[in-house]
């Protein structure tokens, strides 16, 4: 980029992510890109699931799902990954309508074009509100394939989906694909100690389980009062504020990062005016 770093949004702000490896690299990305220093401090990772019997017995069962809805790019890698290693064919697929959130669906489009619900709303509401919409829903079956999460309580945008869609009388099977795990704060002394110490402008959450899981590795909220607050999007803002914290930045656009970055510009827009 030719313009000068000062003249960036972002310059010189010192922006916390907690988000996983990968989602934290892609946001980094963003914020470097606006003038920001991010800081990695994954809280929560994703990895292979130790038990994969149940996610098998579906995967050799697809026949009998009408729907497939994804609510992650981890979760889309994780079933095609898992498929690949069963050499189970993608014709399997066949009788199966595919839904993505955002630029979730730009991933799954790498493994199938047959995807037929991408939410105006990047959230699993959002399909619930598009499936509404579809004349003889009922008793449809639909397969949710999402993290299994340990270490910390499952966050509530899982079960509340499910609820959701057996409210429009769909019948609901919910699979691990990929495992969720809570780390702990005694791999980040340094970056707690500069979060500590006030050096942290943006603290940047983009799910609950993140958020879940930082809150073990401080003491209290005194070590992070000195900095703002950023959610990935109302749900997890919501989710954020039943937690305890105060949600100072909050994304209305949260189909992709680019959103997440623009509204940490807007907010320091508005603190300097």
């Amino acid at each position: 980029m030719l313009i000068p770093s000062h003249n960036l949004p972002l310059f010189r702000k010192r922006v916390l992510i907690t988000a996983p490896r990968a989602y934290g690299a892609r946001l980094s990305e963003k914020i470097i890109y606006q003038g920001g220093l991010p800081l990695l401090m994954p809280t929560i990772e994703t990895c292979f699931l130790e038990d994969y019997q149940p996610l098998d017995f579906v995967l050799n069962n697809l026949s009998q799902y009408h729907w497939i809805a994804f609510t992650s790019r981890h979760g889309i890698e994780a079933f095609f990954q898992r498929l690949n290693t069963l050499k189970i064919p993608r014709d399997f697929l066949k009788n199966c309508q595919l839904c993505a959130l955002g630029k979730d669906a730009e991933k799954l489009l790498e493994f199938t074009d047959i995807i037929r619900i991408i939410p105006r709303e990047s959230s699993p509401q959002g399909i619930v509100e598009e499936l509404a919409k579809i004349p003889d829903i009922q008793h449809q079956s639909i397969l949710l394939p999402v993290p299994l999460v340990v270490g910390i309580p499952e966050p509530d945008i899982v079960p509340n989906f499910v609820m959701a869609l057996q409210k429009l009388q769909l019948n609901v099977t919910r699979v691990p694909v990929y495992l969720t795990r809570a780390l702990t704060g005694d791999l980040y002394p340094l970056e707690l100690s500069l979060l500590r110490l006030g050096k942290i402008d943006i603290l940047a959450f983009s799910s609950t389980a993140e958020i879940e899981s930082f809150l073990r590795m401080v003491d209290s909220p005194v070590d992070y009062q000195k900095c703002a607050i950023a959610c990935f999007g109302p749900y997890t803002a919501a989710n954020a504020e039943k937690l305890g914290l105060t949600v100072d930045i909050c994304a209305e656009n949260f189909s992709s990062f680019d959103g997440f970055v623009d509204a940490m510009i807007q907010w320091l827009n508005r603190s300097f005016i």
